[in-house]
C-alpha cells in the first residue's frame, strides 16, 4: 500500500477515465498513481472515480492507497479502464451550474486540490472548464489532461496513447486475413471487408495500410472518413484486385461518408456527445460488392476487440502512456494548470520523442485529421509521408504475463471512501 496516508493535511489528487477506453490507458494511470506515491510530502491521496467524472458527481471515489504497489504496477498491462469510464459530458455552465457547484462541493470535503482527467478532445473540454470554474467558485484546483483515444484525432500532441496499439492490431490482423482469404479464394471467399473505428478521422484505417509492404499485399482497398465515396471507382478497384490478385481486402473506417456527407452506415441516433451512432459499415460495403459484382464476401467488424487487444499492444504505446501519466502528475506537483503532456516527436531515424506541453484551450474540442497528403492520389491507400509516420507506433512488443496460456490482467479492490455529503445527486 501507499504511504501516502500518513499525512491526512495534504491535498488530495481526483483522477478519472473518460470515453472509449484503450489497451494502454491503464499505463498512464500507473505512471500517475506511481509517481504520486513517489512524493507522499506533496501529495496526500490519489482518488480515482467510480466511473469516470460520474463517480466525482456521485461522491462514489475510490480509494486507491488501498491498492498494493505491485496491482498499481501490474495497471501497466492491463487492458481497459481499471476504474471505469464513462460517456458523460457536463453541460455548460448557461445550462447548469448544479453539475459544477457538485463537483466543487465533493472536491472541497475531500480535499481534492488536483484533478486529472484521462481522456480525449471532449474529456480536455472538461478538465478546462473545470480549471476556469474552479478559480471563480473561490476553490482553485489544478487540472491537467492526460491524452487518451485510439482515434489519435487530438491536435498538437504527435500522436495519441492508445493509438499505436490499435494501429499494430489493425495492421496484423488485415495482414493474417489477407492470407486466409488468399489461400481460399480460387474456389471460396474473394473480398474481405474489415471494419475499423474512425468516425471522423481516418488514423486507424491508415495504419491497415502498414501491412501492404509489396505489391498485390492486403489491405488493397483502404476506404477513409476523409474522402468521399465513390461507388464507381470502388467497385472498378475491388473488380481489378479480384482479377489481378485473386482476392480483394479490404479496411474501411466506421465514417466513411457519401459525397454528399452522409455516412454510410448512420444508425439514426446521437450519443450523450451528440455524435451520430454508426450501425455497421462493413455489411454495406459487402452487400455493395456482391449485389454489383457477385463475388462472395466475408466482413468483419473489429469493435472493442481493436482497442482492448493488450496481448498485442505496441510497446512504443505502452512507453508513451505511462510517461504522459507520470508527466501529468509532475506538472501538477509543478504548480502548472489548464495543461496537458503531449508527445513530441524529435526524429524520425531513429525515432525519437520527448514529453512536450500544450494548453487545454489548444486540444479541447478539436479534432485533427489524416492529412491529404497520408492518402495515397487515387484515394484508396497509404503515402510514403503516411507510412513513415505510422510505422514508429506500432514498434516493439510488451507482452503481459500468461498463466495457462491465458494473459493475467489484475483487478483491483477499487474500494469507495465514506461520502461525506448527505445528499445525493442525479445524474
Amino acid at each position: 500500500m501507499s504511504d501516502s496516508t500518513s499525512n491526512p493535511t495534504l491535498a488530495n489528487a481526483f483522477y478519472a477515465q473518460s470515453g472509449g477506453v484503450t489497451a494502454v490507458i491503464n499505463a498512464s494511470a500507473a505512471g500517475l498513481i506511481e509517481t504520486a506515491r513517489l512524493h507522499p510530502d506533496r501529495i496526500g491521496k490519489v482518488f480515482a472515480g467510480k466511473n469516470g467524472i460520474i463517480g466525482a458527481l456521485k461522491e462514489e471515489l475510490i480509494d486507491t492507497s488501498l491498492e498494493t504497489n505491485e496491482d498499481i504496477a501490474a495497471l501497466k498491462h492491463t487492458p481497459s479502464g481499471a476504474f471505469g469510464s464513462c460517456r458523460f459530458k457536463l453541460k455548460s455552465l448557461q445550462e447548469s451550474r448544479a453539475e459544477y457547484e457538485r463537483l466543487i462541493a465533493v472536491f472541497k470535503a475531500h480535499n481534492i486540490r488536483y484533478f486529472f482527467y484521462n481522456g480525449g478532445g471532449d474529456s480536455m473540454d472538461t478538465a478546462h472548464k473545470v480549471s476556469q470554474l474552479s478559480e471563480t467558485m473561490g476553490y482553485p484546483i489544478t487540472c491537467v489532461g492526460v491524452p487518451k483515444t485510439v482515434d489519435n484525432d487530438l491536435p498538437v500532441t504527435d500522436n495519441c496513447p492508445g493509438f499505436g496499439s490499435v494501429a499494430k492490431y489493425i495492421a496484423v490482423s488485415i495482414r493474417e486475413a489477407g492470407f486466409d482469404v488468399a489461400s481460399m479464394a480460387a474456389t471460396s471467399t474473394k473480398v474481405f471487408v474489415m471494419e475499423v473505428m474512425g468516425r471522423h478521422a481516418g488514423w486507424i484505417a491508415a495504419a491497415g495500410g502498414l501491412a501492404a509492404e509489396q505489391e498485390g499485399d492486403a489491405p488493397h482497398i483502404i476506404l477513409f472518413p476523409e474522402i468521399p465515396f465513390e461507388q464507381t471507382a470502388f467497385l472498378a478497384r475491388v473488380d481489378f484486385c479480384v482479377k489481378t490478385y485473386g482476392y480483394c481486402a479490404i479496411v474501411v473506417s466506421e465514417g466513411v461518408k457519401n459525397p454528399e456527407g452522409q455516412f454510410l452506415a448512420d444508425a439514426g441516433t446521437v450519443d450523450v456527445f451528440g455524435h451520430n451512432q454508426l450501425g455497421g459499415v462493413a455489411p454495406v460495403i459487402a452487400n455493395l460488392i456482391k449485389s454489383n459484382l457477385g463475388y462472395k464476401y466475408h466482413w468483419a467488424v473489429s469493435d472493442y476487440l481493436q482497442r482492448a487487444a493488450r496481448h498485442i499492444a505496441s510497446a512504443t504505446d505502452v512507453e508513451q502512456a505511462y510517461a504522459l501519466g507520470k508527466a501529468a502528475m509532475e506538472f501538477a506537483l509543478a504548480g502548472k494548470n489548464a495543461t496537458m503532456p503531449i508527445v513530441v516527436r524529435e526524429s524520425e531515424t531513429p525515432y525519437r520523442w520527448s514529453v512536450g506541453q500544450a494548453s487545454l484551450s489548444e486540444v479541447a474540442n478539436v479534432e485533427k485529421m489524416l492529412p491529404r497528403d497520408y492518402i495515397s492520389e487515387d484515394g484508396f491507400g497509404i503515402t510514403a509521408k503516411a507510412r513513415t509516420y505510422l510505422q514508429p507506433l506500432i514498434q516493439g512488443e510488451d507482452y503481459p504475463p500468461y498463466k495457462n496460456g491465458l494473459p493475467q490482467y489484475v483487478k483491483l479492490q477499487n474500494k469507495l471512501v465514506s461520502k461525506l455529503i448527505d445528499e445525493d445527486f442525479t445524474i
